[in-house]
């Protein structure tokens, strides 16, 4: 009953979920895309821009993750998100200036500056499911929240590319302007019932010293490591997707970017639907088993993919399987992190999933660039490291997790 009738509640969390997400990944592309048409220094090449663009979203959650952490567990998680989504509007605004002006590095500054607000209210949205939804309401609004997010990635990366081919300023300062206007006005709308704000609770803000104390913190909590370790090593495994889908596309089957971007639409919706189904399956519990169905899914689908060499339409189905497995392995991971019984301590615990998530991203940027340097850019193999990974991630919940079998289900 408490899940059917608190359904309603979540449209707003949901909504603004999606509209932060869009107009982040709107921005980063649109500045990708035009951007590189622009004068630029005569040191910087195109390929650096996009790499500069790409690292200043990913800074922020490096740095800055603890204080974010810190934010959410001393003050409304209402507020601090509606702030930030309030700050998003002069944001978007400088961003309009530069796109107006041609401006290359005010142009990476604002992305830098919506990695940093993203990055700052994080901890708060996250942990404002549990407070909407309760216990019995974690599973569903993890999936539910997670599919918002990867609509959001998916749909601000095509119009990205869309508006780059129909270039306007009046279009794309628009777009940025009622996002960010849109966002705000629906996170005014959020209606949870928060805990106490904490008044005496402290924590490094050093990322290093948090890291080690939010490590030994969750090693208190049952699965809670796990479910951190879970949730990252799916950030990896999908930035490795990501990258390798760009080589592979182009070195088998010789496609243009258009198909390209198909194969990476089908993987965005394969691990959105994933997380909704996922979500679905759990109702009111973690189904943990899943996250073992889910790895040795992507463990299959990679091997097949490293060892034969399929059509483009059965190459395109494979990569959606996997994605779709994706969201087996994330959202039970999320869901265990908000059924554990943590008090305003969520916030920390966000924060710590999210400096984990991207110190393992870059981790596989480094494995991707170290495989395909030794294998002269064979996709083949970066496949077939991909399905080792999985398999890992599978072995780690069979063997090594404590009493991770006992309550899987």
């Amino acid at each position: 009953m408490g899940l059917g009738l608190k359904k309603s509640k979540w449209t707003a969390l949901f909504l603004s979920n999606f509209l932060g997400v869009f107009n982040d990944n709107l921005l980063k592309n649109s500045v990708i895309f035009v951007a590189v048409t622009w004068a630029l220094p005569g040191w910087m090449t195109q390929s650096q821009l996009i790499s500069l663009v790409s690292a200043s979203l990913v800074l922020p959650y490096l740095i800055l993750s603890p204080v974010g952490g810190r934010l959410a567990v001393l003050h409304s998680k209402k507020k601090i998100f509606r702030f930030f989504k309030l700050l998003e509007i002069p944001i978007m605004l400088f961003a309009s200036l530069s796109f107006y002006f041609q401006w290359v590095f005010p142009a990476v500054l604002s992305v830098l500056i919506m990695g940093t607000q993203s990055c700052l209210y994080s901890p708060s949205k996250y942990s404002l499911i549990r407070d909407i939804g309760g216990e019995e309401g974690a599973a569903f609004g993890s999936g539910m929240f997670e599919t918002m997010a990867f609509l959001g990635i998916l749909i601000g990366t095509i119009l990205g590319s869309v508006v780059s081919d129909h270039y306007s300023f009046i279009l794309v300062s628009s777009l940025f302007l009622f996002l960010a206007l849109a966002g705000y006005m629906v996170t005014r709308q959020i209606r949870a019932t928060e805990q106490p704000e904490a008044t005496d609770d402290k924590a490094h803000l050093n990322p290093l010293c948090f890291l080690v104390d939010s490590f030994r913190f969750a090693a208190g909590h049952k699965h809670l490591n796990s479910a951190v370790f879970g949730a990252s090593a799916f950030w990896l495994i999908g930035g490795m997707l990501q990258m390798n889908i760009v080589i592979h596309t182009k070195h088998i089957y010789h496609a243009e970017n258009t198909q390209t971007g198909l194969v990476m639409a089908v993987a965005a919706i394969g691990i959105a639907t994933g997380c909704w189904t996922a979500g679905k399956i759990s109702g009111k519990r973690a189904k943990k088993g899943l996250i073992l169905i889910g790895s040795i899914t992507m463990t299959a689908m990679f091997l097949l993919l490293a060892t034969v060499r399929t059509g483009f339409p059965v190459y395109a189905v494979l990569v959606g399987i996997a994605a779709f497995a994706g969201g087996f392995v994330q959202v039970p991971s999320l869901a265990i992190i908000q059924q554990s019984d943590l008090g305003r301590k969520i916030g920390d615990v966000f924060a710590y999933l999210n400096l984990v998530t991207f110190i393992l991203v870059l981790f596989g940027t480094l494995i991707f660039s170290l495989t395909t340097y030794f294998s002269s850019e064979n996709s083949m193999v970066v496949f077939g490291v991909l399905s080792f990974l999985c398999f890992v991630v599978f072995l780690y919940f069979m063997l090594v997790s404590p009493d991770f079998r006992k309550d899987m289900w």
